[in-house]
Formats: structure tokens, C-alpha cells, sequence
């Protein structure tokens, strides 16, 4: 006995177009985001490598900076002072600062180092004005990483 209805499961032919381009696009689609997230976050990666970079530089000229200031406050108690200091500890990092030339004109230079090795320099030249203690001083030139 054959079973009738609107139409037997032998009649039904279901004619199949589709070859798997749908596959293929979806594939191309998910590798083409996963490239573009890539790259987006080897920019942002970069990106943030060179702030910390920025913040290491920063500290770096910030204890140099310490080691002039250090410079100057032994002067203006003493102008005959010229001993300056080397590998003084300042903020997780060390100063170097010396002093050379003769009253009352001289040249400090200050050079510091962060707690991850970056190295900055600072120097100026002064003249020491001869009454005191506490030593006026005026700073005539100043450098900055030259």
C-alpha cells in the first residue's frame, strides 16, 4: 500500500545550488576582521610601549633635574663647593652632577638616570655673586639634553 498525500517523499527532489560560496565568504570575512583586530592591537601595543618610554625619559630628566637643584642648594651654603656628586640615589634612579670653572663663574652639569637606565643630561652655567651665605646665584645658560 502506497501511502498518498500532496506528495510522497520519493516525488521530492530538492534541486541544491548552493557549492559552499557561502562558506567561503563567511572564512574570508572572520580572517579578514581577525587581521584587521590584529593589527589594531599591535598599534595599540606600539602606542603604549612608547608612552612608557615617554613617562621612563621624563623621570630620567626629572632626577637630573634633582641632581642640578642638589647642585645649586650646595653652593648657595658653600661657593667654594665643588666636589659634586656621583651616583646619588634620587627616586628609584641616581644623579651624577659636576661642577667645574672658576668663581664667579662656573658650569654644573647634571646627568640622571631612571630606574629603567634612561639617561638624561642637564647643565647650566651660573655666576655666583659673592655675598652671602646664602650665595645668589644666577643661571645664565641652560641645557637641556645636548
Amino acid at each position: 500500500m502506497r501511502i498518498s498525500g500532496p506528495k510522497c517523499f520519493e516525488d521530492m527532489k530538492v534541486e541544491q545550488t548552493n557549492n559552499g560560496s557561502a562558506l567561503l565568504l563567511t572564512v574570508f570575512a572572520i580572517a579578514l576582521l581577525a587581521a584587521l583586530v590584529i593589527g589594531m592591537l599591535q598599534m595599540n601595543t606600539e602606542e603604549i610601549q612608547l608612552m612608557q618610554n615617554q613617562v621612563w625619559a621624563a623621570q630620567a630628566l626629572a632626577v637630573a633635574e634633582a641632581g642640578l637643584n642638589d647642585a645649586f642648594a650646595q653652593i648657595r651654603t658653600d661657593r667654594e663647593w665643588d666636589d659634586g656628586f656621583d651616583n646619588k640615589s634620587f627616586d628609584g634612579g641616581s644623579y651624577t652632577a659636576t661642577v667645574s670653572g672658576s668663581l664667579p663663574s662656573l658650569t654644573i652639569e647634571s646627568t640622571g638616570t631612571s630606574s629603567q637606565s634612561f639617561v638624561a643630561r642637564i647643565g647650566a652655567d651660573v655666576t655666583v655673586h659673592s655675598s652671602g651665605p646664602p650665595y645668589v646665584m644666577k643661571i645664565d645658560n641652560l641645557r637641556i639634553n645636548e
